[in-house]
C-alpha cells in the first residue's frame, strides 16, 4: 500500500514536469537568445525530482507507519490514529505542495541569474507554479485512490462506537471541485494569460511579437478535453456513492436492515457511507433488542416500555386474566426421560402462547408448568372477556389433541375477569410489567379447582356476563368458596370441551 502511494506521488510529480515542458517547448517556446544553459537546467530539474521522489518516500513510509500501526497490531484504532490514517492522502499531497513552491522559486532565482530579466523570471515562476498545480491535484487524487482500501477498515460500522464520531480528514466535496476546477479550467486560462506575456517578453530580445493563436487553440482545447474528463471523474465520485446510499435507504425503508454500503472515501461522502451503516447497525440493534424484550414480556408490553419509557407505576384496567397449569408435572418428570418432559412442556406452552396469541392476549409471565395470561390490558379491549373465554377453551381443545402424543399431557384452566392494577412492579434498577388484582388470585384458585374437574376449564361469573355471545357456550355449576375472596364466587364451565365459537 506504501509503495503504491509513493509511486502515484512520483507519476503525479512527473505529469507536472511534462506538463512544464510541453508549455515552454511547444506552446509558448522559450526565445532562442534564452536557451542558455539548457543541458544544466535540465539536469537541475531532474536533480530536484529524484530529491523529492527519496525524501517523500522517507516521509511517507514514516507517516505511513505511524498511522497504520493499529493495524499491525490487530486492534481498532484510536481516534487520532483514525484521522492520521484517512488524512495521509492529504498528507501527501502537502509535501508536494512545499516541493513544487520551493522548485518554482529556485528556478525562477536561475532564470533571473542567467538572463538578468524579471520578466523572463516572472514567467518561469508561474509556469512552474501551474505545473506544480498539476501535480498537487493529481497527487492527492491517485494517492486517495491508492490509499482508497484502507478507508472502509478504518471507517468500519462497529469501530469506536463509544467516541464521538471524527470529522473528515480528507478533502471534502468543496476542495475536490475546487481541484477538479484548477485542472480543467483554472490551469488552462492561466496559460493564455501567460501568452501575451511570452509574446512581450520576446519582443525585448528583438524578435518581434509572434502570433499566439495556434497556441491559444492548443490550450483552449486542451482545456476542454481536460475539463470534461476530469469534471465527468469528479461528478462520478460524488454521484455514485450517494447512489449507493439512496439505494441502501430504500432497501432499509423496506424493512431489510442486512444493507451495507461500501466506504470508498476519507471525506464528507466517506463519512456519510459510514454513518448510514452506523445507522443500519443500531436500527439492527433496535430490532434485536425489541425482538428480545418482545419474547420475554410480550409485545405488547415491549411496544408501550418503547412508546411511554421507563418508570414505576400503574393504572387501573378492566381485563380478563387466564391461568393455564400443567396436571400432575412433578410426576411427569419422575417418569419421563428429561429429553421428553422438555419437549413436552415446550409443546404446551407453544399451543398456550400461540392461542393466546391469536385471541389479542399476552403471556404476562410462566410460572413453572405454568402461564398468567393477560386480556385487555396494556391495550384496552372492550371485549376481553369473550376473548379469554375462548382462548380457554380452545387451549384445553389443543391439549387433548396433542395428549396421545405426549404422555399425561393435561393442564387446568381458570378465567376471571374484574378491574386490576397494571403497571411497572419493583425497583428503578430492575422492575416487570404485571396485573395485580382479585382476578388474578381468583383465576389461580379456579384453576386448581378446574384439575379436578372432567373438562379441566372453569371461568367465574363476572366472566360470563361481560362475555356476550359467548357466555352461551357455558353453564353453571353454582358457586364455590375459594381462598381470599370473602363471598362465594359463581363458577361456569363449557358446555362441551368441543364446543366452538363459528
Amino acid at each position: 500500500m506504501r509503495a503504491r502511494t509513493v509511486i502515484a506521488s512520483f507519476g503525479a510529480n512527473l505529469a507536472g514536469a511534462c506538463y512544464i515542458f510541453v508549455y515552454l517547448e511547444f506552446i509558448a517556446p522559450i526565445p532562442p537568445r534564452w536557451r542558455t544553459q539548457t543541458v544544466v537546467t535540465a539536469w537541475l530539474a531532474v536533480a530536484l525530482l529524484v530529491i523529492t521522489a527519496v525524501i517523500q518516500h522517507r516521509l511517507m513510509r514514516r507517516r505511513f507507519g505511524l498511522a497504520t500501526a493499529w493495524m499491525a497490531e490487530g486492534r481498532l484504532p484510536t481516534p487520532a490514529e483514525q484521522q492520521a490514517t484517512l488524512a495521509l492522502p492529504w498528507r501527501s499531497t502537502q509535501f508536494s505542495i512545499l516541493s513544487w513552491g520551493g522548485g518554482s522559486l529556485v528556478f525562477a532565482t536561475w532564470a533571473w541569474i542567467l538572463h538578468s530579466s524579471a520578466l523572463f523570471a516572472i514567467q518561469v515562476l508561474i509556469t512552474i507554479a501551474l505545473g506544480g498545480l498539476v501535480s498537487v491535484a493529481l497527487a492527492y487524487f491517485l494517492t486517495e485512490r491508492a490509499a482508497a482500501p484502507l478507508i472502509p477498515v478504518t471507517l468500519q460500522s462497529d469501530t469506536l462506537k463509544s467516541e464521538p464520531a471524527p470529522g473528515p480528514a480528507a478533502l471534502g466535496i468543496r476542495p475536490r471541485l475546487i481541484l477538479a476546477w484548477g485542472l480543467g479550467s483554472a490551469i488552462p486560462l492561466l496559460g493564455l494569460a501567460l501568452l501575451p506575456l511570452d509574446a512581450k517578453a520576446s519582443s525585448i530580445t528583438g524578435d518581434g511579437s509572434p502570433s499566439i493563436s495556434g497556441a491559444v487553440v492548443a490550450v483552449a482545447l486542451a482545456g476542454v478535453v481536460a475539463g470534461l474528463i476530469i469534471t465527468l471523474a469528479v461528478a462520478r465520485s460524488v454521484a455514485d456513492p450517494l447512489d449507493h446510499v439512496r439505494a441502501g435507504l430504500r432497501r432499509v425503508e423496506g424493512g431489510d436492515l442486512d444493507v451495507v454500503v461500501n466506504v470508498e472515501d476519507g471525506g464528507e461522502i466517506g463519512l456519510l457511507q459510514s454513518g448510514f451503516n452506523q445507522m443500519v447497525h443500531g436500527l439492527r440493534e433496535r430490532a434485536q433488542l425489541e425482538d428480545l424484550f418482545g419474547r420475554h414480556v410480550g409485545v405488547e408490553v415491549a411496544q408501550r416500555a418503547l412508546a411511554a419509557g421507563s418508570g414505576l407505576g400503574g393504572e387501573q384496567h378492566s381485563v380478563s386474566v387466564l391461568f393455564v397449569d400443567l396436571v400432575g408435572s412433578t410426576a411427569l418428570a419422575e417418569v419421563l426421560p428429561p429429553g421428553e418432559v422438555v419437549s413436552t412442556l415446550n409443546t404446551f406452552f407453544g399451543t398456550v402462547v400461540r392461542i393466546v396469541s391469536e385471541q389479542g392476549g399476552w403471556v404476562n409471565k410462566f410460572e413453572g408448568d405454568g402461564a398468567l395470561c393477560v386480556f385487555g390490558a396494556p391495550t384496552f379491549q372492550p371485549d376481553h372477556s369473550e376473548r379469554a373465554l375462548r382462548a380457554a377453551r380452545r387451549i384445553n381443545q389443543a391439549i387433548r389433541v396433542l395428549a396421545p402424543d405426549h404422555h399425561g399431557l393435561s393442564a387446568g384452566i381458570g378465567v376471571s375477569s374484574g378491574v386490576v392494577v397494571a403497571g411497572n412492579i419493583g425497583t428503578e434498577l430492575r422492575y416487570e410489567y404485571t396485573v395485580i388484582g382479585q382476578a388474578v388470585n381468583e383465576a389461580a384458585r379456579l384453576t386448581e379447582i378446574a384439575k379436578g374437574r372432567p373438562l379441566r376449564v372453569l371461568a367465574t361469573g363476572d366472566a360470563i356476563t361481560q362475555a356476550g355471545d359467548e357466555s352461551g357456550r357455558w353453564v353453571s355449576l353454582g358457586t364455590v368458596a375459594i381462598r381470599g375472596s370473602s363471598q362465594p364466587v359463581a363458577i361456569y364451565e363449557p358446555l362441551s370441551v368441543h364446543a366452538d365459537s363459528p
